[in-house]
């Protein structure tokens, strides 16, 4: 510990003293560089520090359980589709795939069942091992069309979302299956609310859901594969350049089949946990989630470019996005305008996230 806080101590005195030996002009540009490079987070501090001063109850206990609730509800779809980025693709047909392990998950989970009249409410295990079953399934089609079309040299864009049509299409006619013709599923079992969304423990008199500590195992896991394992070296070696990768001797094929059908067992279970957690599921359920995905992903670091991500840094973005989507229903900012604002946070993210690559070149 102590070596390495000496490590880091050289790092940053060599940093000040490169620095210091700079012409006047390079330390400009060094300077504007910084600020460029992290004009995101400073734009969202200030943004945060403003909502503080003009609504103190912003940075209360509740408010602060409740920002940290919602960041690990959607962390699990963000280091799911972090690793797609980090392939240099996307995956658009996110959001929908949540949908669907929600509906799902309801479906099965429900006190009066529409879907399957007379089924009763499922066992939570073999219900759980179902939505992440369909979720890999639901990126592995999607892989299995980019494959299908990478020949043409169809853009991935365009291939997740035909899958996001199709999976959006199969919400629809599920949902109007049985007896339940495209009503929304309510009544969810008492076990399956509790199991997700139950207290874990109270501070103060605000209880902090059990699905926080779901989230925090899911990303110690994702680590670890990112990290530690062959799997996650390989990754970032397609992503970083697939040519060379294929040379060097990785399984290009399996790397990329694996990233998405991970993704997908992350989505599986964001649809799992949102089903308990909003209590009632309807065909909206997962809009846009992967735009609130790709934005903290980006501002957390992950690079289009490729081949470029941490964990820690999916988990601050995910965080920040949260902070500031709250500050701003705190300021009463109208609904509908939260869907400008997170295209705004993508395009700037992105413009940032290029200029740092051009630079680099």
């Amino acid at each position: 510990m102590a070596e390495k806080q000496a490590t880091k101590k050289n790092s940053i005195q060599t940093r000040w003293a490169h620095f210091q030996s700079l012409s006047k002009q390079d330390k400009r540009r060094t300077i504007v560089d910084m600020l460029f490079n992290n004009a995101m987070y400073i734009i969202i501090i200030l943004a945060i520090i403003f909502i503080a001063i003009r609504v103190p109850q912003f940075i209360s206990l509740s408010s602060i359980v409740n920002v940290i609730s919602l960041t690990a509800a959607k962390l699990p779809i963000a280091l799911g589709i972090a690793g797609c980025i980090v392939l240099t693709g996307t995956d658009i047909s996110a959001g929908r795939a949540v949908g669907l392990s929600a509906c799902i998950s309801a479906s099965l989970l429900t006190t009066a069942n529409k879907i399957f009249p007379g089924l009763g409410v499922q066992p939570l295990p073999l219900v759980f091992l179902l939505v992440i079953a369909v979720g890999a399934v639901i990126a592995t089609i999607g892989l299995v069309n980019g494959f299908s079309v990478a020949k043409f040299k169809l853009h991935p864009f365009i291939v997740t979302l035909s899958t996001q049509l199709i999976v959006y299409g199969t919400i629809l006619l599920y949902l109007k299956m049985g007896e339940n013709n495209g009503q929304s599923l309510s009544g969810l079992s008492e076990g399956y609310r509790n199991l997700v969304a139950g207290p874990l423990f109270s501070i103060g008199n605000v209880a902090v859901p059990r699905y926080v500590l779901y989230a925090i195992l899911l990303t110690a896991l994702m680590w670890i594969i990112w990290n530690k394992t062959t799997f996650g070296k390989n990754m970032f070696a397609v992503g970083s350049n697939e040519e060379a990768a294929n040379v060097s001797g990785v399984n290009v094929t399996a790397t990329i089949i694996m990233v998405f059908v991970l993704a997908g067992i992350m989505y599986g279970i964001t649809g799992f946990f949102d089903g308990a957690r909003i209590a009632s599921v309807n065909a909206n359920t997962g809009l846009n989630y992967e735009c609130d995905a790709i934005a903290a992903c980006v501002i957390g670091g992950v690079s289009f470019v490729g081949g470029i991500g941490k964990i820690s840094g999916i988990v601050v973005g995910v965080l920040l996005l949260q902070i500031i989507f709250t500050g701003l229903n705190f300021l009463s900012v109208d609904q509908n305008a939260l869907y400008i604002i997170k295209g705004l946070v993508i395009l700037v993210a992105c413009a940032i996230d290029m200029r740092k690559y051009l630079v680099r070149k």
